[in-house]
This record gives C-alpha cells, sequence and structure tokens, in this order.
C-alpha cells in the first residue's frame, strides 16, 4: 500500500513539472512574439518617420526648384518665347539638407509653354473637331462634330479634366492611350524614308502607329494659355471694335518701310461704321466706302461719259478723237472712272485716302460699271493688313486667352489651325529652329538663344509656304510669345526616384509673377 501510495506522488510530482515547463515554453513563446511585434511596429514607425522626413525633406527641395524657376522667369526680358531660350531647357540644382549637415538634395524642373497647346475655353468648334481628331476619334464621324459642339457650348471649363463629364466624352480621348509592347512592333525594312512596305494593319494604318502611344486631351489641351495685349514694343493693343477714330488714324505699318500710316480720316470714319468684326480677317472684307458715304455722295457721282461722244479713256484713239472725257459735267456731277484724286476729294466725307484708294482700284480693276460698284473698293491692301496684324485686337482687356505660340507649339498642334496642314506646319518649326540670318534681331540678345525664333506674327507672312490666304486665317489664332506657364518640380533621392512633386501654373503678364493654380503631390 505504501509502495502504490508513493508511486503515485511520483508520477503526480512528474505530471506536474511536465506541466509547468509546457507553460512556461508557453509563455516564453507568447513573449518572444510579442517582443516581435514590438520590434517591427518600432521599425515600421521608424520607417514612417524616415520617410515622412525625407518627403519633406524633398518637397521644400521640389519647392526650392519652383522658387528658383520663377526667378528664371522673373529674369526672361525677351519680347517673344520659344523653345531655344534658357526657361525651355530641364533646370537641374541642389539645396542643403536641413538635418544631415553635409547631404546635398537634388531638384529637377520642367517648364511647359501653355501657349503650345489648345484652349478649350476660348477654341470653336472646327478646332475642337481638329483636336478631338489628334486624339483619337474618328474622322469625318458625326459623332465627333456632334462631340464637338458640347464641348463648346460647355465652355468654360475649370480644368481640362472636367471635360470627363461631358457627354459622348471617353477615357481614351481624355487620357489616351499607353504604348504598346515592344514585343508587339513588328520589324520594320529599311526601304527609304516613311511607312515600310507591307506594314499596314488591316485597318489601312501603319502599324508602327497602332503600337504608339496615343495623347489624349489632357496632353494636348489647356485653359491656362494666356499673352498681353500689346504690341511688340509694348505698346496697347487698338481694339478695331472700339476704337475711335482718333485712335484708328494713329495705326501705323511696323517693319521694314514702316512708320506709315494706315488710316485716313475718312477711312477711320468709314471703318466705325461697318465694324462688328469678328475675325480680324474680315478687316481685309471692309470697304473704304461705306453705305452712310455712299449716301451722302450717290447724287454727285456717275459713270457716264458727259462728253458728245462715249470713248474709252484707255484708248488713245479714241481720246484723239472725242478728246479726254470730262470729270466733272454741268450739273455738278464726278465721273468716278475719270476723275483725278483732287477732284473726288470734293466730294463729301471723301479725302486723299479714299480717294487714292478709289483711283488705285479703277487702275488695277478697270472701269466702275456703275456708281454702286465704288463700294467694291477695299479699305486695306494685303501689305497694310500685315504691316498692322501686331497691333490691333478685337477684344478689350489687359489680356488675351486662347492664342497659340508659333515658337513652341509642336507640329501636330500648329497643323490643327485654320488654313493649317502638316506641311505648313513642318515649314514653321524647320523655320524657327535654323540658324538666324547675320542681320536678324535676335543676336542683339545678351541671353543666349538658340534657333531664329518668329519675333512677331508679320514675319509668317514672309514664308514661302504660307500664302495670304492662310496667313489671314491664322491671324486670330497665333502669337510669338505667351505669359502662362507650366511648372513641374520635382525632389530627387539618389537613385533618380521623384520622392516629392509639385505642379503650378502662373501667370506673368503684370509686374509680379502671379501663380494661379499650385498642387503638391
Amino acid at each position: 500500500m505504501i509502495a502504490l501510495t508513493k508511486r503515485f506522488f511520483d508520477t503526480f510530482y512528474k505530471e506536474q513539472r511536465g506541466l509547468s515547463l509546457v507553460s512556461t515554453l508557453w509563455i516564453l513563446t507568447i513573449l518572444s512574439v510579442l517582443a516581435a511585434q514590438l520590434l517591427y511596429s518600432i521599425h515600421i514607425e521608424q520607417r514612417t518617420q524616415r520617410n515622412f522626413l525625407d518627403r519633406a525633406k524633398f518637397h521644400y527641395a521640389a519647392k526650392a526648384g519652383f522658387e528658383w524657376t520663377l526667378a528664371v522667369m522673373r529674369t526672361d526680358q525677351t519680347p517673344f518665347d520659344s523653345l531655344g531660350e534658357n526657361w525651355a531647357e530641364p533646370i537641374q540644382g541642389q539645396i542643403d539638407d536641413g538635418v544631415q549637415t553635409g547631404n546635398l538634395l537634388n531638384y529637377q524642373v520642367t517648364v511647359t509653354d501653355e501657349a503650345s497647346k489648345v484652349n478649350i475655353n476660348v477654341a470653336d468648334v472646327g478646332l475642337i473637331t481638329n483636336l478631338l481628331m489628334q486624339a483619337g476619334a474618328p474622322q469625318d464621324d458625326p459623332l465627333t462634330q456632334e462631340l464637338a459642339n458640347v464641348i463648346v457650348q460647355g465652355q468654360p471649363y475649370r480644368t481640362v479634366r472636367d471635360l470627363a463629364r461631358v457627354e459622348g466624352m471617353t477615357s481614351q480621348l481624355l487620357y489616351g492611350t499607353q504604348q504598346a509592347a515592344a514585343s508587339t512592333q513588328p520589324a520594320a525594312t529599311t526601304q527609304g524614308q516613311g511607312t515600310p512596305p507591307n506594314s499596314l494593319s488591316d485597318t489601312g494604318v501603319p502599324l508602327a502607329t497602332e503600337t504608339q502611344a496615343q495623347p489624349g486631351l489632357v496632353d494636348l489641351a489647356t485653359i491656362y494659355s494666356l499673352d498681353a495685349s500689346t504690341d511688340p514694343d509694348g505698346q496697347a493693343l487698338v481694339n478695331l471694335n472700339t476704337a475711335d477714330e482718333g485712335q484708328l488714324t494713329q495705326l501705323e505699318t511696323q517693319g521694314q518701310g514702316g512708320g506709315q500710316p494706315v488710316f485716313s480720316q475718312a477711312e477711320a470714319q468709314s471703318l466705325t461704321q461697318q465694324r462688328d468684326f469678328g475675325s480680324l480677317s474680315e478687316l481685309m472684307e471692309i470697304r473704304a466706302v461705306s453705305d452712310e458715304i455712299f449716301n451722302s455722295i450717290q447724287s454727285r457721282i456717275t459713270t457716264e461719259d458727259t462728253s458728245e461722244n462715249q470713248g474709252n479713256q484707255n484708248n488713245e484713239d479714241d481720246e484723239e478723237r472725242n478728246g479726254p472725257q470730262q470729270e466733272q459735267g454741268e450739273d455738278g456731277q464726278i465721273n468716278i472712272n475719270t476723275a483725278d484724286v483732287e477732284t473726288l476729294e470734293s466730294l463729301d466725307d471723301i479725302d486723299i485716302g479714299i480717294a487714292e484708294r478709289i483711283v488705285d482700284h479703277r487702275d488695277s480693276q478697270g472701269f466702275f460699271q456703275n456708281i454702286d460698284a465704288i463700294k467694291d473698293v477695299r479699305m486695306l491692301t494685303q501689305q497694310e493688313f500685315i504691316g498692322i496684324i501686331d497691333k490691333i485686337t478685337l477684344k478689350d482687356g489687359e489680356t488675351r486667352s486662347g492664342l497659340i505660340n508659333v515658337n513652341t507649339a509642336p507640329v501636330e498642334i500648329l497643323a490643327l489651325l485654320p488654313g493649317m496642314d502638316p506641311e505648313k506646319a513642318q515649314a514653321i518649326v524647320t523655320r524657327r529652329e535654323q540658324d538666324p540670318p547675320d542681320d536678324s534681331p535676335v543676336l542683339s540678345f545678351t541671353e543666349e538663344i538658340t534657333g531664329n525664333p518668329f519675333m512677331n506674327i508679320s514675319e509668317l507672312s514672309e514664308m514661302e509656304e504660307i500664302d495670304f490666304n492662310t496667313f489671314r486665317e491664322l491671324a486670330d489664332w497665333v502669337t510669338y510669345r505667351s505669359h502662362g506657364y507650366r511648372i513641374d518640380a520635382s525632389g530627387i533621392d539618389a537613385s533618380g526616384k521623384a520622392i516629392s512633386t509639385c505642379v503650378g501654373i502662373i501667370d506673368r503678364t503684370g509686374d509680379e509673377v502671379v501663380v494661379q493654380y499650385w498642387r503638391q503631390d
């Protein structure tokens, strides 16, 4: 009995010692897990703090790059803006690390001219339609035209991305498509330039084109393009729709042979009686003799020969036989087919300016068939239109929105404009990138400028590829400078990765640069 009792207690104590050991092991395991979790939490917290610190440091690096770029833009004094200037090159720099002594933080900045894009708040249906097709919308599709109409009806927009709410807009049109993998690109032969033989898809589109990234409206459009309402000399533009006669008579042509007044007093009066211009090109259709002036002189003018025998003034035999036609009849009527400038000036509201235009028209076009034909005489010549194009506008205000900068816009954007095509657009880009002639004013600037930028709009008319009809269509849509820019600044780590970025849109039309939009990432 004693032996059994002893065996029982020995077994009981052994089991208790085993349970204690197991319990201890479990406790140690739990404590180890808790310790590991604590260490991991501490590690995560430390990493979070380091990441936050890094983001804070690189944010200030990006902000420093942004501020440095603002300083660069403030010092830009050229009367034009081109991709050959310092601001157009990526800006790289460093600032001191405020936490780690001796360490430097890198930043990188790029500047984009907003006038190199299409302003969706100003563009008309035609330009929006071209823009949609550039973004991938089907050509000659009624839905494309309908979408363009809806976009114009929804103007103005706060951002380009607001187009996402327009009925009919797709994500592909708005954001574009990513470039296809290189493995899907077919091997191209090297037989000359252009599309390789047998490289068209079933749709007729070159396969190389199908694999390229398609830009969307967010890449092609803007709402921030801005230009000052001043001429190349910094003087305020003359609004042809509101200017008084005194302002109009002070307009002079520019360029070689410039400084010549364009409108006489009577011409200015005639212009104010007819004006309601929707485009600058309509100025070429303005008549030298308005309806009001015609009504005041019609009883005093004629096209009939008052001599005994009618003859052709240009026929010398008739002049010898019948004598010259009379400029003024017995009743005081003036023959507008024969009267000289001085005689025409005797008519009410006709001065030397209008009189000379009547005579020039008669000499180039022939005799007037009736007195109503005097209203066919136009106010401006092509050279006069070109000579004042950089000094006139159709809108009041200190700024103008929506103009495309011919010095910064890519071929794809220039080709969308009225009267343009890819060949003409490429000619503009080629012209601005070539070396300037030895006598170019571009060479007079202290800043080193590459290329041959346009210094005014009238220079476009000097290009062989830009005929006058194209020039007059372009006049409403283009500029040679910009006052609205996008600045993208990034703080860059040692591996070249952007840790923090900031984006700003600036307006420099005034004495101070104004940040219109700001976003920090």
